[in-house]
């Protein structure tokens, strides 16, 4: 493979379908299990790839060299071989700049509920904290803050949904409520497959910016 996306789980990958726009080279899609993963990348048979859920971290400890962002971010999901060394970058951080750049929105000064705790999130929490945000909480499914007690962070203004709930194909699920959250100004999602998200569609619902 000479370029491509590594995942656990890539039914919902629109990678193949976007590079095919963007060049010609081929790009493929490999699921790897975890027991699979260090042998993949010891290996090093491939140019470039990108990496989603749930390697976006596990793929760090095999890279010789990690661009000073994703270091700080801790989450790596582009990888490019370079003579037989392994060179890691964090393309998600501009990508959720972009987006909230795109939806006109600003966290500067607003408390920041992130949903998630994984490759992604870091990256969220890493444009909430640059972007000024006054506030950032991020919730999983255990410890504190989780999702049985969301009344807890009912005074969040953004959220920002880093899971993959929501995703093709249980695109009818959300990972909460937003009847919780009477001061919301802008919600914002991953998830781009399907490019609506149930919970993008129930915050636009609610006059929500998303």
């Amino acid at each position: 493979m000479q370029f491509g996306c590594i995942g656990e789980h890539l039914t919902h990958s629109f990678s193949k379908e976007i590079h095919g726009y963007l060049a010609d080279y081929d790009y493929q899609l490999k699921e790897l299990t975890p027991a699979q993963l260090p042998a993949f990348l010891q290996a090093r048979a491939f140019k470039g790839i990108n990496v989603t859920i749930p390697y976006k971290q596990a793929v760090m400890p095999y890279l010789d060299v990690i661009d000073e962002k994703a270091a700080a971010i801790g989450a790596v999901n582009t990888i490019v071989n370079r003579d037989g060394k392994l060179y890691g970058y964090n393309t998600d951080y501009d990508g959720m700049v972009a987006l909230v750049r795109h939806a006109g929105l600003s966290l500067e000064g607003k408390s920041v509920l992130i949903l998630g705790t994984g490759g992604t999130s870091r990256t969220a929490q890493a444009v909430a904290a640059a972007e000024g945000a006054a506030q950032v909480v991020v919730i999983s499914r255990s410890g504190p803050d989780n999702y049985a007690n969301p009344e807890k962070h009912a005074d969040a203004q953004v959220i920002i949904n880093t899971t993959p709930v929501g995703m093709y194909p249980h695109g009818d699920e959300m990972p909460l409520s937003l009847a919780h959250f009477p001061a919301l100004t802008g919600v914002f999602d991953a998830v781009y497959n399907p490019l609506r998200t149930t919970l993008v569609l129930e915050a636009l619902k609610r006059g929500i910016p998303a």
